[in-house]
């Protein structure tokens, strides 16, 4: 089942983009507008503050119940939250990262809902198997 909304994103992206069709140009936007979201949390993190990532070894109990439980002692590092202008840029970055994507799905025929699609099935079918 194909979502509307991205199929509209995806539409309007092959609509709109007009400089950088060939593969070799939506590739190199890609990882260009990938590693401004990385600097976006860089940022965030060194010029603003308003995050602050505290990095040490994931510690998980030897007696632990059950798999699933594993989620509960795992952390994502991030301390704090993002001010509302370090989450703007973030979000803007995300969004032409999504841009960059759709275009590079545009150029070789893919559908982007349909990999979503896919991708959640995969996810959802393998559960907490699925370390991705």
């Amino acid at each position: 089942m194909n979502d509307p909304l991205c199929d509209r994103f995806q539409e309007a992206v092959n609509e709109y983009l007009i400089r950088h069709r060939s593969i070799l140009d939506v590739l190199s936007k890609l990882g260009e507008s990938s590693s401004r979201v990385n600097r976006a949390v860089a940022k965030a993190v060194t010029s603003c503050g308003c995050i602050r990532i505290d990095a040490t070894k994931q510690s998980i109990p030897p007696d632990i119940g059950s798999l699933a439980s594993v989620r509960d002692y795992m952390r994502n590092h991030v301390e704090g939250e993002l001010c509302e202008y370090c989450a703007e840029i973030l979000e803007d970055e995300i969004g032409r990262t999504l841009f960059y994507l759709a275009a590079l799905c545009n150029v070789l025929g893919l559908n982007l809902s349909e990999i979503l699609q896919k991708e959640k099935e995969r996810v959802t079918c393998l559960g907490i198997f699925n370390f991705s």
